[in-house]
């Protein structure tokens, strides 16, 4: 399962190269300041989500311990929210969006919560 959250960690990388690239470049011309601001915090937040995603597979290859694919689930489905609603915002979804994205974000601090305490108990 490690060399999957390897893997799955350097996609979500890419796509957050991918997402920041288009935010600069392809929405440059289409968004004012401020939701060119929310894709390029969607776009970082996805890429931390994606380290830390690697980190929890690596830590895992070392130490079978099932904290760590539990930090790297928290990870994926917290992003997904957090760094989903951020970049529909920046397009022009609904405001009301944003009252979910805290849910995202909170799923990932659990995430690398997860991953400190399983690392500290090793």
């Amino acid at each position: 399962m490690a060399q999957n959250w390897i893997a799955l960690g350097a996609l979500w990388c890419a796509l957050a190269v991918v997402a920041g690239a288009f935010g600069a470049h392809g929405l440059k011309a289409r968004l004012d300041v401020e939701a060119l601001a929310l894709w390029e915090t969607a776009a970082r937040y996805f890429m931390y989500a994606g380290f830390g995603i690697v980190f929890s597979g690596l830590a895992a290859w070392q130490q079978s311990r099932q904290g760590f694919d539990a930090a790297a689930i928290c990870l994926i489905i917290g992003s997904l929210i957090f760094s989903g609603t951020v970049a529909l915002l920046a397009l022009g979804s609904p405001r009301w969006l944003g009252a979910v994205t805290p849910i995202g974000g909170l799923i990932m601090i659990v995430g690398f919560v997860v991953f400190g305490w399983t690392a500290f108990k090793a």
